[in-house]
């Protein structure tokens, strides 16, 4: 059986489009399991709903939930505000809602990348007026120039610098969501 893609080998070796390893397979698992280990410990005895936004979290939010030692329930919500572009529209359309109430529960956002906060400060406002019990946001990357986004998140894997990024669920045009490296898009 061929090895998982790595790096710049799941969309192709040549591919000019893509740069430098922005974030690592390695550095990944291990902030994966920090985080994990965090959430743990924060809703220690507590049941807790994670909301996973498609598609770009998909990757994280399922190695995520297999570190978690609660009782874990997982339920998705399909935005957009990029459509197939490399820039925001301005606007957050909600593409899929969830299935589950969250009045009363335990919930924790869980987001591929904190780029401008518009997303975030959008489904915040949405889901807040479900009245959930608590409501954190889990992001695997944050961006360096934003730190603003910093009130909003409570559990962040990595800042990283502007620019495009690729792999481990995100994507441009629906291409790289295999690679296990984050990597740098040059397109």
């Amino acid at each position: 059986m061929p090895s998982p893609p790595s790096g710049r080998a799941g969309a192709g070796r040549d591919d000019p489009l893509l740069g430098e390893v922005v974030v690592s397979a390695g550095e990944i698992e291990r902030r994966v399991d920090e985080l994990a280990r965090q959430i743990t410990a924060d809703y220690a005895g507590r049941s807790l709903l994670l909301v996973g936004v498609l598609k770009g979290a998909f990757v994280f939010l399922a190695d995520l939930i297999r570190r978690i030692d609660l009782d874990v329930e997982v339920d998705f919500m399909a935005v957009s505000s990029y459509g197939a572009a490399t820039r925001t529209s301005g606007v957050v359309r909600i593409l899929q809602d969830l299935d589950i109430p969250l009045e009363g529960r335990d919930v924790i956002l869980v987001e591929d990348i904190a780029d401008s906060g518009l997303t975030l400060r959008y489904l915040r406002k949405v889901l807040l007026a479900r009245r959930p019990a608590s409501l954190e946001i889990c992001t695997l990357l944050v961006r360096q120039e934003v730190p603003e986004l910093e009130r909003l998140i409570t559990y962040a894997g990595f800042r990283i610098p502007a620019g495009w990024v690729v792999g481990y669920g995100l994507d441009v045009d629906q291409r790289y969501r295999n690679l296990l490296d984050i990597v740098a898009y040059g397109g």
